[in-house]
């Protein structure tokens, strides 16, 4: 019964995100929204007992949408977006808190109800090995230069929007 109710909430959180991101005209409303509906979608992995996933969903995948979001501040003029009026603030302000607060009950029950002592391991662990080290192994073995390549093109993405957010800025300055 808990998983039913945890997959539903984290469902329709997860659409209502990504409603948001695509109808919104602001972007940084958009990339806010993006960011915690992948939050939102790393709690499928933790719902199905994969920990390690769901956190590896929250740091690269958000994390990601973050680097998005510098850049989109770097970009753009935040003071000329468009402002969104909320129809009703107080109606938001209801649902957004109920939706928290179920959240915390769903997250918080299984602790409550379950005792903490005995809890055990579903897979046993090998001697010496874990899953963690398994696959630093196997990233920084066979998939060590993919990996390097991705790092680099992230520098040089990144020095590239500085420097391009630099040339806007004394762009404007000058026209001003």
């Amino acid at each position: 019964m808990f998983e039913a109710i945890a997959f539903y909430t984290f469902c329709a959180l997860s659409l209502g995100m990504f409603l948001i991101a695509v109808t919104t005209q602001n972007i940084l409303y958009a990339l806010s929204s993006l960011a915690a509906g992948m939050i939102f979608v790393s709690a499928f992995f933790f719902l199905l007992g994969a920990d390690f996933i769901g956190v590896v969903q929250i740091v690269v995948y958000t994390g990601a949408i973050m680097a998005l979001y510098a850049f989109a501040m770097m970009f753009f003029d935040t003071q000329k977006l468009q402002k969104e009026k909320i129809e009703n603030p107080k109606f938001l302000f209801l649902v957004t808190g109920v939706g928290a607060l179920l959240l915390v009950l769903i997250v918080i029950a299984p602790v409550i109800s379950s005792n903490l002592a005995s809890i055990q391991p579903q897979i046993p662990l090998k001697e010496g090995i874990g899953n963690v080290q398994m696959i630093g192994y196997v990233l920084f073995t066979e998939f060590l230069i993919p990996f390097e390549i991705a790092a680099i093109m992230l520098l040089v993405a990144m020095i590239a929007g500085i420097v391009l957010a630099s040339r806007m800025t004394k762009e404007i300055e000058t026209q001003e």
